[in-house]
């Protein structure tokens, strides 16, 4: 679990790097705080599908560059009829719904962990809950300003945010557009953590080893039993883990894990 493949090319919007069966996928366009560009959406996109591919990969952790997780889409270019925001985008729609970032994201079965290193507005926050778990720098925000600009959540916002933290609250968020303090995201649930800004990086890279050390394969199904359940009746869910359970029951990884905790010892799990 020691493999290390090096960061991407200097000058490339996202970066990608694998250290110890963790993924690091970094928005980096520092200069624009994070914005995305079209070249920049298809770039993460076209990460995270590697990430979910790289069977040496167990968990994969977003985050930024800069002072900024990611200040949405790129309105600059949006205003000059360029980019995915434009008029001309919205008349000639070219993205390919299945393979853009919050689809992905939420279709992955590899562990995502999102640490803000700063603050995510419009579209940097839905990508920011279309992750598993949310890590933020206490400088770092939560900007809900879709109403603000005209528009919608338009990544999974009106989905993820009603069945986090309640219909109620979710309306006042979307509604009045509010940015969220890093403690007030906490209190309401949609931070798993606030830690000082200097730690979160090491923060996040603990969580993601706590959660690499286990059977990939168990967290994995883990995962896609829970996205299962938010759609199935109780019985009906019951029913689909009992057959996803009989599987790994007969797993390497099941026997060691069984082994590892007769004999006292910590698991060495390979993923098979």
């Amino acid at each position: 679990m020691s493999q290390v493949e090096p960061l991407a090319r200097t000058g490339d919007e996202v970066l990608y790097a694998v250290e110890d069966a963790i993924a690091t996928i970094t928005l980096n366009r520092p200069e624009r705080l994070n914005t995305i560009s079209g070249p920049m959406l298809n770039q993460l996109g076209q990460l995270l599908l590697k990430a979910e591919a790289d069977k040496d990969v167990r968990c994969v952790i977003l985050t930024g560059t800069g002072r900024a997780f990611c200040a949405g889409l790129d309105l600059g270019s949006a205003t000059r009829g360029e980019g995915i925001g434009s008029q001309t985008a919205a008349q000639s729609p070219t993205l390919d719904l299945k393979t853009t970032p919050p689809t992905v994201l939420f279709n992955m079965e590899k562990p995502t962990i999102c640490a803000l290193n700063g603050s995510a507005a419009g579209y940097g926050m839905d990508t920011a809950l279309g992750c598993d778990i949310r890590i933020m720098a206490e400088s770092a925000k939560l900007a809900a300003a879709f109403t603000k600009r005209g528009i919608v959540p338009e990544s999974g916002g009106t989905w993820f945010l009603p069945r986090m933290i309640g219909w109620a609250k979710a309306a006042e968020l979307i509604f009045t557009g509010r940015t969220l303090l890093s403690h007030e995201a906490l209190e309401m649930g949609l931070a798993n953590h606030v830690v000082p800004d200097a730690e979160l990086m090491d923060f996040a890279r603990a969580l993601a080893r706590e959660i690499a050390d286990n059977a990939p394969l168990a967290v994995q199904a883990s995962k896609r039993m829970m996205r299962m359940g938010l759609s199935e009746t109780f019985n009906d869910h019951v029913h689909h883990v009992y057959l996803q359970l009989l599987p790994l029951i007969r797993t390497e990884d099941a026997r060691e894990g069984m082994l590892a905790f007769l004999e006292k010892r910590p698991a060495q799990f390979k993923g098979r």
